[in-house]
C-alpha cells in the first residue's frame, strides 16, 4: 500500500480514537473503550508502516495534524465546541502545513 495512503488512514483512525476518548468517559464505558483502543492500535500500526518509507518527522507531523484538525472539527460538530475565526484560521494553518510537508517530501 502507498505510504501516504497509510498515513492518511492512520490519521483518520487517530481522529476515531481521539473522539472515542470523549465517548469512553475515561474508559468507563465498555463499547466506546473497545473501539477507542482498537482505533489506537490500527492508527499506530499504520503510522509505523508509513514511517518505514517516509521520514519520521514528516510522518509524525502529518499524522498528528490530521488527528488534531479532524478531532477539532468533530468537536465543533458533535460537542458544540467553539468555531470562532481564530480557531478555524489555526486549523487552516495546520492543513497548509500538512500539504506543504506532502509536497516537499518524496515518496
Amino acid at each position: 500500500m502507498n505510504p501516504w495512503l497509510m498515513l492518511v488512514l492512520a490519521g483518520l483512525f487517530e481522529i476515531v480514537w481521539a473522539i472515542g476518548l470523549k465517548y469512553s468517559e475515561g474508559f468507563t464505558r465498555p463499547t466506546p473503550t473497545t473501539i477507542t483502543i482498537a482505533a489506537m492500535a490500527v492508527s499506530m500500526w499504520l503510522l509505523a508502516q508509513a514511517a518505514r518509507t517516509l521520514p519520521i518527522g514528516t510522518a509524525y507531523a502529518v499524522w498528528t495534524g490530521i488527528g488534531a484538525v479532524g478531532a477539532a472539527l468533530l468537536g465543533i460538530m458533535l460537542f458544540s465546541e467553539s468555531a470562532n475565526m481564530t480557531r478555524l484560521a489555526c486549523m487552516t494553518l495546520i492543513v497548509v502545513g500538512i500539504v506543504g510537508l506532502k509536497l516537499s517530501t518524496p515518496g
